[in-house]
């Protein structure tokens, strides 16, 4: 949620100064960037390799799909929509789209059934603790390390040593692929950005970089093994096993590698839209 200028994590605690408008409007072109970058590498594995197509829809298909799919998609219409006409907080917006989902999973769709329903609160909540549990810890840690003032320590002994902006995003980087690999993201944006951020500051790295900068790293760990979320997920959908799928993921993760390094040391993709919208001095 937001509180004045100020972005807070999971769990309602103080991460850096930027607020989530600025981080929402800073992500939509490295968003839009990372997703056509990915869907050209498959565009050219699919040309390459010759997969199966589908035949061409028809228009009339096409406009029936859209009319199936249209209760879906307002979902992103009312949780965008939502936030920045006012209406409620990130944090109230992800309770409103959970209690939309319920309503067109259950009564449109119906791909739920009223007694589906307490199986799936009871995975949700068994899932929620794992993570709270995990987010607290982190939060703890966090706390320690600022209270022992670490984090002005290090700044202190970076500057001494002559440290600049692009070893330090290097270094954040490496950092954050290695931690992307046996922890969970927002464990590691909680652990980390109080430790990074009065550096980054330091070093004259906009807040607002340094937040994209993460997400994109976070998002690479979410699809490598042995922590990846999204290896698992598509594991259950394409009915394929862990090994299997991390070699055939490869492509596309040296595609979001490589738009890292670009995100990395070229602020204006993240920093140019709020900006010029007069977000951002």
């Amino acid at each position: 949620a937001t509180g004045g200028s100020v972005a807070f994590g999971p769990g309602g605690e103080r991460v850096t100064s930027a607020s989530v408008g600025q981080l929402f409007m800073a992500g939509v072109i490295p968003g839009l960037m990372l997703a056509s970058l990915l869907g050209l590498t498959t565009v050219y594995r699919a040309w390459k390799f010759d997969y199966p197509r589908l035949p061409r829809a028809t228009w009339v298909e096409r406009f029936k799909a859209f009319r199936e799919c249209i209760w879906g998609l307002l979902l992103i219409v009312i949780v965008l929509g939502g936030i920045y006409a006012g209406l409620f907080t990130p944090t109230e917006a992800a309770a409103m789209s959970a209690v939309y989902a319920f309503i067109i999973a259950v009564f449109v769709y119906k791909d739920l059934t009223i007694r589906d329903v307490p199986r799936v609160l009871l995975g949700s909540a068994s899932m929620s603790a794992m993570i709270l549990y995990i987010i607290t810890n982190a939060v703890l840690f966090s706390f320690l390390m600022t209270s022992e003032q670490i984090p002005q320590q290090l700044t202190a002994w970076m500057l001494e040593k002559g440290v600049n902006w692009v070893t330090f995003l290097i270094f954040v980087n490496v950092l954050l692929l290695v931690a992307g690999n046996v922890m969970e993201a927002s464990s590691i944006v909680l652990i980390t950005a109080p430790i990074l951020f009065p550096i980054a500051v330091k070093l004259g790295i906009h807040p607002v970089h340094l937040g994209i900068l993460m997400v994109v790293n976070m998002e690479v760990g979410m699809c490598h093994p042995p922590v990846g979320l999204n290896l698992y997920v598509a594991s259950g959908i394409a009915k394929m096993g862990i090994t299997e799928l991390t070699i055939a993921v490869w492509p596309w993760l040296l595609t979001m590698l490589m738009f890292l390094v670009v995100v990395t040391f070229v602020p204006e993709i993240s920093l140019w839209l709020p900006r010029t919208l007069g977000m951002l001095n």
